[in-house]
């Protein structure tokens, strides 16, 4: 059982992404960019190539530096996510990237130097994020 949050957690989720024909380019095409997920005090780097999450790795603070954008959440917003995920294989209509990002004020996706053509490629690959999320799905998972 992987914990959430971790990279092994990430690396499950990628693994379903990747080789189940539901997720993978899900999103209608290709998703390249580099993203961070901001949870509590850990940051997740993930990059996305073509059809495929190719990695995920554990960074600090300065790792948001280097990514197109990333979206950051309290740590219970994020595990409320996750397991509305896992308790209807998919995202609800109030757990979707989307409406998070709707419902906050300064919206979910920013990039460290406030470069709105990075931040606007969570909306362009948003779909694609949502699909690797909703793959989590079938992983079992136990939060920390």
């Amino acid at each position: 059982m992987a914990v959430f949050p971790s990279v092994d957690w990430f690396d499950e989720v990628r693994n379903v992404f990747n080789s189940d024909d539901r997720y993978r380019a899900a999103g209608g095409g290709f998703c390249n960019c580099v993203a961070g997920f901001k949870i509590a005090e850990r940051v997740f780097v993930l990059t996305f190539e073509g059809v495929e999450c190719s990695a995920a790795v554990e960074g600090d603070e300065g790792s948001l530096d280097d990514v197109d954008f990333y979206l950051e959440m309290p740590a219970d917003d994020w595990r409320d996510m996750v397991a509305n995920i896992a308790a209807n294989g998919g995202a609800d209509l109030h757990h979707t990237l989307n409406t998070l990002d709707l419902d906050r004020a300064d919206g979910l996706a920013t990039s460290r130097h406030g470069d709105q053509v990075r931040e606007d490629l969570f909306f362009r690959y948003n779909q694609t994020m949502q699909f690797f999320f909703d793959a989590s799905a079938l992983v079992e998972t136990q939060f920390d």
